[in-house]
C-alpha cells in the first residue's frame, strides 16, 4: 500500500499563506487551519511571503500588520496585484481605525484585532459584504485613542518609518516607540 505524499494530500485543499513574525503563533494557527481544510504555508517577513506568493499565489492569506522591516499593508497590496481574487484577513495586536481603513482599501477582506481563533478567521474570509447591523459606539474616542489614531495616520504617511514620524510629530523617537507599545484599549 502506497502512502500518498504530503503534496498529494494537500494539493486539493485551498492554499493559505500565513505571514506573521511570531513563529509560535504561526505554527499553532497553521495546525488549526489544517484541521479546517486548508493547506497553509508560513512566512515571517514580507520579503519571504512575496517570494513564496510569486511562486505559488495563495487563495487565502492571513497577514499580520506589524512585520519586520515592512508593514503588512505592503504585503496586502502586493498579494492583490499578484491575484485579485486572494481573500486576505489582516490581523493585528495594534488595531487602529486608520490601519483598518487602509487594509480594506488595499484589498483585505477583513481586519481583526488579536487575539482571534481560527473559526473567526474563516468567518472573516467569507465576510465580503458590509454589515448595516454593526454596533455603533455611543461614546466618542478618548483623548488617548485620538492620539493613537493620529500617530497611526502619520506613521502610515511615513511608510512605517518611526524616525521620520517622530520628527513629524515633534517628539523624541524613544517617546514615540513607548507610545506605540502602549495602545488604547478599544475595539474597532
Amino acid at each position: 500500500m502506497t502512502v500518498p505524499s504530503k503534496m498529494a494530500v494537500t494539493e486539493d485543499l485551498p492554499s493559505l499563506l500565513i505571514a506573521d513574525d511570531d513563529l509560535t503563533f504561526c505554527s499553532v494557527l497553521a495546525k488549526a487551519m489544517i484541521k479546517r481544510g486548508f493547506s497553509p504555508h508560513c512566512e515571517h517577513t514580507v520579503e519571504l511571503a512575496l517570494k513564496h506568493a510569486n511562486t505559488d499565489p495563495p487563495e487565502y492569506a492571513i497577514v499580520d500588520l506589524r512585520l519586520p522591516e515592512t508593514s503588512g499593508l505592503v504585503l496586502i497590496e502586493k498579494l492583490k496585484q499578484l491575484d485579485s481574487g486572494t481573500r486576505i484577513v489582516m490581523l493585528t495586536g495594534y488595531a487602529s481605525i486608520i490601519t483598518a481603513v487602509e487594509a480594506i482599501k488595499l484589498g483585505a477582506t477583513q481586519y481583526l484585532a488579536k487575539p482571534v481563533d481560527a473559526d473567526e478567521i474563516i468567518a472573516a474570509f467569507e465576510h465580503i459584504d458590509g454589515n448595516t447591523e454593526v454596533k455603533i459606539n455611543a461614546l466618542p474616542l478618548s483623548v488617548g485613542q485620538v492620539e493613537w489614531e493620529h500617530i497611526q495616520r502619520i506613521l502610515i504617511e511615513n511608510r512605517g518609518n518611526i524616525s521620520i514620524t517622530a520628527k513629524t510629530l515633534n517628539m523624541h523617537r524613544r517617546t514615540l516607540q513607548r507610545k506605540l507599545q502602549k495602545r488604547p484599549n478599544y475595539k474597532i
